[in-house]
């Protein structure tokens, strides 16, 4: 049984980089899509944002591409979310005369480490699931990898006529509701999978990203919250996590909950920088360099590793200068 995620962007601030030069601009950033298994997934939506927020959205076109026109020179994320593809949130250089990025996509598949059901969300309600329901789950997920997201609210709702109890085929419902933008219900079906198994981490997820989305972080690390108590072998929940940590203030939370990441196999690179942000904010520079060169030897290459490279640079002179500064007052 394959249990879906949705899409969910991260911003972060208060970063020592001066991230955007409004003075000078790109004429044309062009991101191009690059599915893994080849072909491209024209519903995708690709959103640029500043690290200040979101900015502006399109859908790829025929050569699986998005251009934005007119971007000032400096560092954006940019986030492509879609059913049937884990979501990317990747940070990109937008530079004169380097007007092109490559933002690569993987197809969700359990091999690849799509979320699942584990020993910490399945209830005795799952493993009762009969086969006739499951045979509409499964019909469903077909139909959201043909983005056919009406016949797949359809065999989800016949799966759950079948068998009631069945809270991951609520929370896909709430993944395809969320795909087509009707946010109503799709809170509506990520609650109800979480009233039938109150242990069901991937809802919770869900219900986090949500609140991310919404910017009520508060409410999303709560969420968080309880999925890394109900499924504490996720990795990507301790880092949304982090995050929703991090929007808090809670800098000592953010460290300990990253600590806790990097135990775990599977993507957790990103919570080591957002320690390391952390770690600025307490004054700690020295921690701060530490986890930057963590997160660089798990994840040495791509743009976001460019952007913590500079970032580590920048902390390093300030220790340097701050150690220099002590020597001489001694």
């Amino acid at each position: 049984m394959k249990v879906l995620g949705s899409a969910v962007f991260f911003v972060l601030l208060g970063s020592c980089l001066a991230q955007v030069d409004p003075a000078m601009t790109v004429h044309r950033l062009r991101v191009h899509l690059d599915f893994a298994t080849g072909g491209c997934d024209h519903s995708a939506h690709v959103r640029l944002m500043s690290m200040a927020g979101p900015m502006t959205e399109s859908a790829p076109d025929d050569h699986c591409e998005v251009e934005f026109d007119n971007i000032a020179v400096g560092t954006y994320h940019v986030n492509v979310s879609g059913v049937g593809f884990a979501p990317v949130d990747d940070i990109i250089s937008a530079e004169k005369g380097a007007p092109d990025v490559d933002v690569k996509v993987k197809r969700l598949t359990d091999s690849s480490g799509a979320p699942g059901p584990t020993s910490a969300s399945v209830s005795a309600a799952d493993l009762a699931i009969p086969m006739k329901a499951q045979k509409e789950f499964d019909k469903a997920q077909g139909w959201i990898d043909h983005q056919d997201f009406n016949k797949a609210i359809k065999a989800l709702n016949q799966a759950i006529a079948i068998y009631p109890p069945y809270a991951g085929a609520y929370n896909n419902l709430g993944v395809v509701y969320s795909r087509l933008g009707d946010h109503e219900k799709e809170r509506e079906a990520l609650q109800k999978a979480i009233s039938i198994n109150d242990h069901f981490a991937p809802a919770y997820v869900n219900l986090g990203r949500m609140e991310i989305a919404s910017s009520n972080f508060p409410a999303a690390e709560d969420f968080f919250n309880k999925a890394t108590s109900n499924d504490p072998t996720d990795p990507m929940a301790l880092v949304l996590l982090t995050y929703s940590e991090f929007m808090n203030k809670h800098y000592d939370q953010v460290i300990a909950t990253a600590h806790k990441a990097h135990t775990l196999q599977g993507t957790h690179a990103f919570a080591h920088q957002i320690a390391a942000r952390a770690y600025e904010h307490k004054r700690d520079g020295v921690h701060a360099i530490a986890e930057l060169e963590l997160f660089l030897k798990e994840e040495p290459t791509g743009q976001r590793a460019d952007v913590a490279r500079k970032e580590l640079a920048q902390v390093q002179a300030i220790v340097q200068q701050q150690q220099q500064q002590t020597a001489r007052a001694q």
